[in-house]
């Protein structure tokens, strides 16, 4: 080999590592599994698919949640069934803004892993992510721990399809859901879609009623649906003076309902997170803070 063909044999080769960094930055190979135990809660991420630990879940005492009961009894129910590695079902938390279908997932997941010692963690994996789903499902399978996968705030739009993929993940296909894993998911909507979507579905089939039917039948793979409906004032100022006992705030109760009414008037909603802005308001203007033990 000459001196010229073996620079350009270099320049080649130099060329071809530039293109397989390229790639490699484009599609990164997945990140292997963590060791499961170093936390109680990940966060799934995609490019490259990896569970991140999260050190500290930002969450409340499951027994500060206030006119919840019959939803927080089912879901600890549920929930203490699948840690025990006894037969559980999906559950759907849906209804009014702000009543506490987040907290009570992670209050939940909080309760039961103390209770059974460990081995249970809570997985969030957010709405734009549903595709990965059936990705992150094959990493858990098999895996000594227990798994909740979480949604906060699950929802489609016009023309979205992640629905579908959800769809598939939640009937498991051929290998089935893997027995060592269940999904929690929170929503404003009980059919997860708007229904000027499914109206539209219906208008412009052939079948109607199919259409329909497959835009409704996403809900229907939750085998629990827990409903949560607006709060009156009594149950906003027993929530208030809740989180205000539990962190210490002393503050009379004339003086704690006039401004938390005044605090909710100015808001224009009532609802447990309107409880929780004026609680984190009133905290910081008596210089206490708003983490629970």
């Amino acid at each position: 080999m000459t001196a010229e063909d073996a620079t350009e044999a270099a320049r080649k080769l130099a060329a071809l590592e530039r293109i397989a960094a390229a790639l490699e930055r484009l599609a990164p190979p997945p990140a292997p599994p963590p060791a499961f135990g170093e936390a109680d809660a990940y966060l799934w991420r995609t490019s490259p698919d990896r569970l991140q630990p999260v050190p500290r879940v930002s969450r409340v005492p499951i027994g500060l949640l206030v006119g919840v009961d019959r939803a927080r009894d089912t879901l600890l129910d549920n929930t203490r069934r699948f840690a025990a590695g006894a037969p559980a079902n999906n559950a759907l938390l849906w209804g009014a803004r702000g009543m506490g279908k987040s907290s009570l997932v992670k209050a939940t997941h909080a309760a039961v892993a103390a209770e059974a010692g460990g081995g249970l963690a809570l997985i969030e994996i957010h709405r734009e992510d549903i595709p990965s789903l059936d990705r992150l499902m094959g990493l858990l399978r098999g895996a000594s721990h227990r798994f909740i996968i979480f949604c906060d705030d699950l929802s489609f739009d016009k023309d979205d399809s992640h629905y579908k993929s959800l769809k598939a993940v939640l009937d498991g296909g051929i290998e089935g859901r893997p027995e060592n894993a269940i999904f929690y998911a929170t929503s404003n909507r009980r059919h997860l879609m708007p229904r000027d979507m499914i109206e539209n579905e219906r208008s412009s089939a052939i079948n109607p009623s199919e259409a329909t039917e497959e835009k409704v039948s996403l809900s229907d793979r939750f085998g629990l649906w827990l409903g949560f409906h607006p709060c009156g004032q009594d149950e906003f100022l027993a929530i208030i003076r809740g989180y205000c006992d539990a962190l210490g705030i002393e503050i009379g109760d004339d003086r704690l309902r006039a401004e938390a009414i005044e605090w909710r008037q100015t808001r224009g909603a009532i609802s447990g997170r309107v409880a929780w802005q004026f609680v984190t308001d009133l905290a910081g203007r008596m210089g206490r803070a708003t983490a629970f033990e």
